[in-house]
């Protein structure tokens, strides 16, 4: 269901691009969108990852540099069935995560620094499997060829407001074409991506629960990391606000209704659907959960865990203090 809707979504969006070239410049107008629709998406396809891991100032880490983070993912990446992806790791004290790239075989998960001193082993579990589930879904391309078309219409807009009143143009519908293109049009693509983005983030959280054996530990990270986000600013978004999306949790602002203008489900509806997950035998992935210290064998979480300790995964860097600076 959750698949047919965002596919619905995306047609609609496409369509309300066209129909945005049709208003400012006839029919020749929508095929001009068309056309840069088509050269807009083919460039986000190829260099997407790039632009927003450069973004955030994300570095590379493997085995040596951050071991048990690295084996984290692994582990998590083979229950999946999925390739191995790229991991990065961001200096910022904000707990946050995402995933882009393409595809499965391009595929990159990141994490801040935040996110390894705040979490246990488990809830960071949580939260990698929540995001190879993005990538196992290809929500990462979805979500791309959204912004994109949104950022497009939203130009389109623009356009109409410095040539829709001209005389001489094909806009079959005058001064109300004008209108539609400059006001409401924008606001729906960024509605519509919007609602592709809360939709598929429950069912990321669903399959990120299967994939890392445990329901609460992504419901008890979903919290800790609600509550960071809400506290703690994150300036690299704040001023690239069109990648908020991405994120496990809003980076920009903790709003607290699933409401039309935001980018991610409530957080609490969120943590209740994992919890009746849990109660009703929600349970790992096909190879039965991840073994690097924990999973399947390691302690079992409730919805609000006891921190017993500052512990972090092992970063590189040696003993249990929180992580310093950019990864290498």
């Amino acid at each position: 269901m959750n698949l047919m809707r965002t596919a619905m979504l995306l047609a609609f969006m496409t369509a309300l691009f066209m129909g945005v070239g049709y208003l400012i410049g006839g029919q020749s107008g929508m095929m001009i969108a068309l056309v840069a629709a088509a050269g807009m998406n083919f460039f986000s396809y190829w260099n997407s990852d790039r632009m927003v891991l450069s973004t955030y100032g994300a570095q590379e880490v493997d085995e040596r540099s951050a071991p048990e983070f690295y084996g984290i993912v692994r582990d998590l990446a083979r229950n999946a069935g999925l390739p191995m992806p790229k991991v990065y790791l961001y200096d910022n004290p904000q707990p946050n995560a995402f995933a882009t790239g393409r595809n499965p075989q391009n595929a990159a998960v990141a994490a801040s620094t935040g996110l390894l001193h705040a979490l246990t082993p488990q809830e960071v579990a949580g939260v990698m499997a929540h995001e190879l589930a993005h990538v196992q879904n290809r929500d990462t391309l979805t979500m791309t060829i959204t912004a994109t078309l949104a950022g497009a219409i939203s130009m389109l807009g623009n356009f109409a407001f410095f040539f829709g009143g001209r005389r001489d143009n094909n806009n079959p519908l005058g001064a109300v074409g004008v209108l539609v293109a400059m006001i409401v049009a924008p606001l729906a693509a960024m509605l519509v991506q919007m609602a592709i983005s809360r939709t598929r983030e429950y069912s990321a959280d669903r399959r990120g629960a299967e994939i890392c054996g445990n329901p609460l530990w992504l419901a008890s990270a979903l919290g800790k990391i609600a509550r960071g986000a809400a506290h703690i600013p994150n300036e690299e978004a704040e001023g690239h606000p069109a990648t908020a999306h991405m994120f496990i949790i809003n980076p920009l602002s903790g709003a607290r209704m699933d409401n039309l203008f935001s980018t991610h489900p409530n957080t609490e509806n969120r943590i209740a659907a994992l919890q009746e997950m849990a109660r009703h035998g929600g349970s790992a992935g096909p190879s039965g959960g991840v073994s690097s210290g924990f999973g399947s064998t390691g302690p079992a979480m409730t919805a609000n865990p006891v921190r017993k300790s500052r512990s972090v995964p092992n970063t590189g860097r040696g003993g249990s203090q929180p992580p310093k600076g950019p990864w290498s």
